[in-house]
C-alpha cells in the first residue's frame, strides 16, 4: 500500500460485548488486552473523538498525549477531533474566545506534534450550522491559520480539515475559502436522506497536503445510529476508485471507518486495506479480518 495512505478507525478503546457495541472477542482477545497497543498493530491511524466531548476532554493533559505516544509505533498517527466547546457551544465565534480556547487545545496535544503523530485536526460542525454563517466561519479559519503557536515564532501548520454536516455548505464559496486556507473538507460517505451526498464527490480535494474520508455509515432507520452498518464489499470497491484518484491530489490521505458498533469498522477497515492492494494485508491482518468476519454471518 501506498505510504501516503493510512487506514483507521474511529476510536479504539470499546470494551463492551459485541452485542453491547463493543469491540471484545470480535477484536480484542479479552479484557486484559492493552487496547491501543493492540490496535495498532493492524493500523497506521486512528480518529479520536473522545477530545470533542467535554466531560472527557476537560479531565486530558499532556500526560495522556504523552502516553498514547509511547504506546504506538513511529509511524502511527493521530486525527484529533476538536472540543465541541470550540464547534457546538461557541459556533467558532472569535468574539466568546474561541481562539484563546484552541491555543489550550493545540497546547494540550502537543505532545503528539512534537513526536510527529498528529494526523490531521477535525473541526466537525453542529448539522444546524448552516452557509448563513459562512462570514463566522472565514474569521475564524482565517485567524486560526495565522496563530503564531511557539516561542520560536513559527506560524501554524497543523494538518486541518473541516467536515460540514448540513446541505447549505454545496457552495462553489465553501471550496473556495477552505483552499485559500488550505483546510480540507472532510469526506463524507453517510445515509442517502441526509441530503450530504456532495461530502462523497472525490473532486473536492481543496489541499495538496492532505486528504481524509470518514466512512459514517449508511443506517438510516431511525432506531439506530448511522455507525450500526456493516458495509459490503460492493459498497466498498467504488470508494477504491476515488481513493485512487484523490491519492493523485493529496501528499496524506487518512480514511477512518467511524461504522464503530460492534466491531464493524474492524472488518469494513481491513477489507478496504485488502481491496487497495492485496499484498498489503498480513496474515495477522487476514486472520483477524475472517475471524471478525464470522460474527456478522447472519447479519
Amino acid at each position: 500500500m501506498d505510504s501516503n495512505i493510512l487506514i483507521g478507525c474511529s476510536g479504539w478503546n470499546y470494551n463492551d460485548d459485541q452485542d453491547k457495541g463493543g469491540w471484545l472477542n470480535v477484536f480484542y482477545p479479552d479484557t486484559k488486552t492493552k487496547k491501543l497497543r493492540f490496535y495498532s498493530q493492524f493500523f497506521n491511524t486512528v480518529e479520536m473523538d473522545s477530545t470533542f466531548y467535554k466531560e472527557f476532554y476537560l479531565k486530558m493533559n499532556k500526560g495522556l498525549f504523552m502516553g498514547l505516544c509511547k504506546a504506538t509505533p513511529d509511524n502511527f498517527k493521530f486525527s484529533i477531533k476538536v472540543p465541541e466547546i470550540i464547534t457546538h457551544e461557541k459556533r467558532l465565534d472569535v468574539e466568546k474566545n474561541v481562539i484563546y480556547d484552541f491555543l489550550e487545545f493545540l497546547d494540550k496535544i502537543s505532545p503528539l506534534k512534537n513526536n510527529n503523530k498528529l494526523g490531521t485536526i477535525i473541526i466537525q460542525l453542529p448539522p444546524s450550522f448552516t452557509i448563513k454563517e459562512f462570514a463566522k466561519t472565514e474569521v475564524f479559519l482565517d485567524r486560526l491559520t495565522s496563530l503564531v503557536i511557539d516561542s520560536n515564532g513559527d506560524l501554524n501548520h497543523n494538518f486541518y480539515s473541516i467536515e460540514f454536516r448540513h446541505p447549505s455548505w454545496n457552495t462553489e464559496g465553501t471550496f473556495e475559502m477552505l483552499k485559500h486556507y488550505n483546510i480540507a473538507s472532510v469526506i463524507t460517505d453517510s445515509p442517502s436522506k441526509e441530503n450530504l451526498g456532495f461530502l462523497s464527490d472525490e473532486t473536492n480535494i481543496v489541499t495538496n497536503t492532505h486528504a481524509i474520508i470518514r466512512m459514517h455509515g449508511r443506517n438510516d432507520n431511525k432506531n439506530h445510529y448511522w455507525y450500526d452498518y456493516l458495509y459490503s464489499e460492493k459498497e466498498l470497491i467504488p470508494w477504491v476508485n476515488k481513493i485512487e484518484k484523490i491519492k493523485e491530489q493529496a501528499n496524506s490521505v487518512f480514511i477512518y471507518f467511524n461504522n464503530h458498533y460492534g466491531g464493524k469498522a474492524i472488518v469494513n477497515a481491513l477489507q478496504f486495506k485488502k481491496l487497495l492492494d492485496n499484498t498489503s494485508i498480513s496474515e495477522s491482518e487476514a486472520a483477524t479480518l475472517e475471524k471478525a468476519k464470522r460474527f456478522f454471518l447472519n447479519d
